[in-house]
């Protein structure tokens, strides 16, 4: 369960600091700012995991191995950033790899420290947002899960069967992986078929304008 655990978050910190430093490149940061966007994006979500949950002091913080794997992530797309941004919509899928990654790790952790499985569902859904939300934040965007996709509710049900899983005592890679691919694939589903989540509107009128505005937006 360690090792799963181990490999689960340095694969979501690598994929997610790509998705940092993409956004970075994307902004025009200088490199010391594609780094910094990049060990956030790529850590922010298990750091606040492994706070919550009594790990201390934190595996990004207290292992190299992170702060290295983040590093070479944002080398990579500083000198192979065309490469990349060939691939479409590149930083959203980079993010939806992550999130599986750290939506099912998160899940795993909590377990093993003996959380309550509805919280250690929970703690994985926060593992696997917490990145991308930093990541948002930094460079100015409403961040992803706060949107009217399947963002959240996709890591929520991947670290739900890792939960479901471990209370039928069946074995850690299979519903890791299974977690993984579900939640992988309800992003997917959300990116290319434009699956949503109902979003909120101002009340509008039979004229068309919102409520307290007149036609010309007073």
């Amino acid at each position: 369960m360690h090792i799963l655990t181990l490999v689960l978050d340095l694969g979501g910190t690598f994929v997610f600091a790509i998705s940092g430093a993409l956004a970075a490149v994307k902004h025009r940061l200088d490199i010391f700012g594609v780094l910094v966007l990049a060990f956030a994006a790529g850590n922010a979500g298990g750091i606040t995991r492994d706070l919550l949950i009594g790990a201390v002091p934190p595996a990004a913080l207290a292992n190299w191995t992170y702060l290295g794997v983040s590093i070479l992530a944002g080398l990579v797309t500083w000198f192979w950033f065309r490469v990349i941004e060939d691939l479409s919509d590149a930083v959203l899928w980079f993010d939806a790899v992550g999130l599986a990654f750290f939506a099912v790790a998160g899940a795993e952790k909590a377990l093993v420290h003996g959380m309550d499985p509805v919280m250690a569902a929970l703690l994985g859904m926060l593992t696997g947002v917490g990145g991308g939300m930093l990541r948002d934040v930094l460079i100015r965007q409403i961040p992803t899960v706060l949107r009217a996709d399947l963002y959240a509710l996709a890591a929520l049900a991947g670290a739900a069967v890792v939960v479901a899983g471990h209370q039928l005592h069946i074995q850690p890679v299979a519903t890791t992986v299974a977690g993984g691919l579900l939640c992988f694939a309800l992003r997917y589903m959300a990116i290319r078929r434009g699956w949503r989540l109902p979003s909120a509107h101002p009340n509008t009128r039979q004229d068309g304008t919102a409520d307290g505005q007149d036609k010309r937006g007073h």
